[in-house]
């Protein structure tokens, strides 16, 4: 049997029933008939009978072979049916699973398919034609809207002397949410909000930290009494002394999405002439990630969280808590993105009152780092996390001068950020091993109240 040859490109709904020819005769079934009729020719040319009917199967088989696809009991006159199921099964993160459904016309011997995905190598089976279900899976490193599965697919007759147009079958594109890194505990704002949580403040309230112990005054709730206090105190019952604490209070924090940009570590595809490699995440992938580890710590934590996109003019996320509120974060960073030229903000976005501002930026421009400056003016705890890769060396000199000058502009800006109290973690390489830590050593320091600002080195330019 001949094996069959590749499946050329086709197009989606590629020639439907009733719309042109399906099947087809390859070279294989006409070259067949070639035989068969040389054969015949020489056997009554020649008088050998044996000859002749040595042929005539060879053309008989190609010229009645019934076409597949025929009206049959079984089955109609129409094509394969190609079908992309997707899953909806948990997966792992950053994987992408489907199902590819073939569903041959009656009379096919064998199924051809070639799967592939952008940026994924091309995949080709050849199997018995039956109805069939064909899992797929895909791995990327990327997180937002990813373009998933194309196959295209055709049947093959009896002996290769047919063949099937192809047909097409695409998967829809898949939202792939980000993943988070344990954290542990991540810095918190200067002054704390609110009438309950899970914080000690500094203001008296219910709570369980104790305050100091003070004479009864009205307004004082008559379960604080400390009945031992006022017996030693005052053994006639003179005066009623009670307990009182610190009040318990949540944390606000506000991410800052700077989705402007959207650069990989090949400097050949900043200016958008070649597709992002799936395996490399990008600046944006970098600021996705960065900022759902930092979401997820700060919601286990039972503070509240809000979302801050810089790169399009739409209502932000309020800051609220609770794991549907994480949902709502994640799937907001999945959906980011650069959407043309953005205009220039006249004034930073509004933040709430007393929250710490996570920043996650490439720092390519000043207008990041003037507003993180601003909200840092405006009494508010400013953290920018740098999101830009790893650049791999650069060939050609103009691109490398280029380059040069670009990471020196930008280390001179983050230095700034950093000499004037606002910390920078990088977020990108090995460094993102140490982005934990880093983030300890703020909250320690913030714990010994130390009025100086920490410094951390490692967010210049690369």
């Amino acid at each position: 049997m001949t094996s069959p040859s590749p499946v050329p490109a086709a197009r989606d709904g590629e020639a439907p029933p009733g719309d042109g020819e399906v099947w087809r005769t390859t070279r294989y079934g006409v070259l067949g008939a070639a035989v068969g009729i040389v054969l015949v020719a020489l056997g009554l040319v020649a008088g050998r009978a044996d000859v002749a009917l040595l042929g005539a199967p060879v053309l008989l088989g190609a010229v009645w072979r019934g076409r597949p696809g025929a009206p049959t009991a079984t089955g109609g006159d129409r094509p394969t049916r190609v079908e992309m199921v997707s899953g909806t099964a948990p997966t792992a993160p950053g994987e992408i699973r489907s199902t590819l459904v073939l569903d041959p016309t009656p009379g096919t011997e064998l199924l051809q398919a070639r799967v592939w995905a952008p940026g994924h190598r091309r995949t080709e089976v050849v199997v018995r034609a039956e109805r069939r279900e064909l899992g797929l899976r895909l791995v990327t490193r990327r997180t937002g809207p990813q373009p998933t599965f194309v196959a295209d697919a055709r049947g093959h007759g009896a002996g290769g002397a047919t063949t099937e147009d192809p047909m097409r079958a695409t998967a829809p594109e898949r939202l792939v949410l980000p993943t988070a890194m344990p954290l542990g505990r991540v810095p918190l704002p200067y002054r704390l909000r609110g009438l309950t949580g899970p914080h000690t403040s500094r203001r008296l309230g219910d709570g369980d930290e104790l305050r100091d112990v003070h004479p009864f005054t009205p307004g004082d709730r008559l379960r604080r009494i400390d009945w031992r206090t006022t017996a030693r105190r005052s053994p006639e019952l003179d005066e009623i002394y009670v307990r009182r604490t610190y009040a318990t209070a949540e944390a606000t924090t506000m991410l800052v999405l700077d989705s402007r940009d959207d650069v990989g570590p090949d400097l050949t595809t900043w200016r958008g002439s070649g597709p992002q490699r799936v395996d490399e995440p990008t600046s944006l992938d970098l600021a996705r990630h960065a900022a759902a580890s930092v979401a997820t710590a700060v919601v286990d934590a039972g503070d509240r969280v809000g979302l801050e996109d810089l790169g399009r003019r739409r209502r932000p996320v309020p800051p609220t808590g609770g794991r549907r509120q994480l949902r709502r974060i994640l799937h907001a960073l999945a959906t980011s993105s650069p959407h043309g030229v953005p205009a220039r903000r006249l004034r930073a976005p509004q933040v709430p009152a007393d929250a710490i501002v996570y920043l996650f930026t490439t720092a390519l421009d000043d207008e990041s780092v003037d507003l993180a400056r601003t909200w840092h003016d405006g009494g508010h705890r400013v953290v920018v996390v740098d999101t830009l890769p790893v650049v791999r060396p650069v060939h050609g000199e103009h691109l490398r001068i280029a380059w040069r000058v670009t990471s020196m502009e930008r280390a001179d800006r983050l230095n700034l950020l950093a000499a004037e109290g606002v910390p920078v973690v990088p977020w990108a390489g090995p460094a993102r091993r140490s982005a934990a830590a880093r983030l300890e050593l703020l909250v320690k320091a913030a714990e010994r109240h130390r009025s100086a600002p920490v410094h951390l080195a490692g967010g210049g330019g690369r």
